[in-house]
């Protein structure tokens, strides 16, 4: 979709623009069942810059415009206020009070700007969308993830300073807080950027470490391989390539330090295979 957009914008002598929400309309009116985002907000422009976009209007999504109707819509947001000549949508696409707005609406009300719907895009036989990507990664199938998103899932962050028990257990991590619920969890081999020139291997637990205590927050912990810097403040870009267990909850220190070394052995094992 962003390749068409960029591809219409040098034909038409437009500067290739995308409109996105923050918060995500879900988050706004179900916020305790709202799905996982697949990547914060600093991700998704890093991503919309790296594919040629060179403009983006993040419109805060609240009670205000969760009011507007359809066609107030297209006047105030689309015409009044990005000043829209040529637009591009899902052929699904819905907008405006109600989610009442479609796209024979928007053709309808398209007079100073034409509209382009794409159709479904499929990787294989099943539809490329973020409820199969989540599903995929809820399942741990990453492999599939991947090949719906074009690319690994990934996790930005920065390295922030824990309790250092990874490091008395003889295994320093690197800790990335996490601001919302990931999509996944548990255990897996990782390639971490931001460390070197070159991405570095790892082995990365995410979840909230039953074993260390309850109700704990959701934390990215991550082992590099045959690294041992000061990393703290470093922005790292995690890719999560192979799941290798789900988060358990082990009786001692111990026993979680004997699973982490056989969690090593298996991601070393995991990248061997790969050179």
């Amino acid at each position: 979709m962003l390749s068409r957009l960029v591809e219409a914008a040098e034909d038409l002598a437009l500067v290739p623009t995308v409109l996105t929400f923050d918060p995500h309309p879900r988050e706004f009116f179900t916020p305790e069942t709202a799905p996982p985002r697949l990547s914060g907000l600093r991700d998704k422009l890093a991503e919309f810059a790296s594919r040629g976009v060179a403009r983006v209007h993040i419109a805060r999504f609240d009670a205000r415009l969760a009011s507007l109707s359809p066609s107030d819509f297209v006047e105030r947001i689309m015409v009044g206020a990005l000043h829209t000549r040529w637009v591009l949508v899902g052929e699904d696409f819905r907008f405006g009070r109600a989610r009442a707005g479609d796209l024979a609406l928007l053709r309808g009300a398209s007079r100073t700007f034409s509209v382009e719907a794409m159709p479904a895009v499929k990787s294989g036989s099943e539809r490329v969308s973020s409820s199969a990507i989540r599903s995929a990664l809820a399942k741990g199938d990453l492999e599939c993830a991947a090949e719906l998103l074009g690319r690994p899932y990934c996790i930005s962050g920065r390295v922030a300073h824990g309790d250092k028990l990874g490091r008395n257990l003889g295994f320093p991590t690197a800790n990335v807080p996490l601001r919302r619920k990931p999509p996944l969890s548990g255990v897996f081999a990782v390639r971490v950027r931001g460390l070197a020139s070159a991405p570095r291997a790892g082995v990365a637990s995410l979840g909230v470490r039953p074993t260390i205590k309850a109700g704990g927050e959701p934390l990215l912990e991550v082992f590099v391989f045959d690294f041992d810097e000061a990393i703290y403040g470093r922005r790292v870009n995690v890719e999560f390539l192979h799941k290798l267990r789900d988060e358990e909850r082990y009786p001692d220190l111990d026993a979680l330090t004997r699973q982490i070394g056989a969690d090593v052995a298996q991601a070393r094992e995991y990248f061997s295979t790969r050179k």
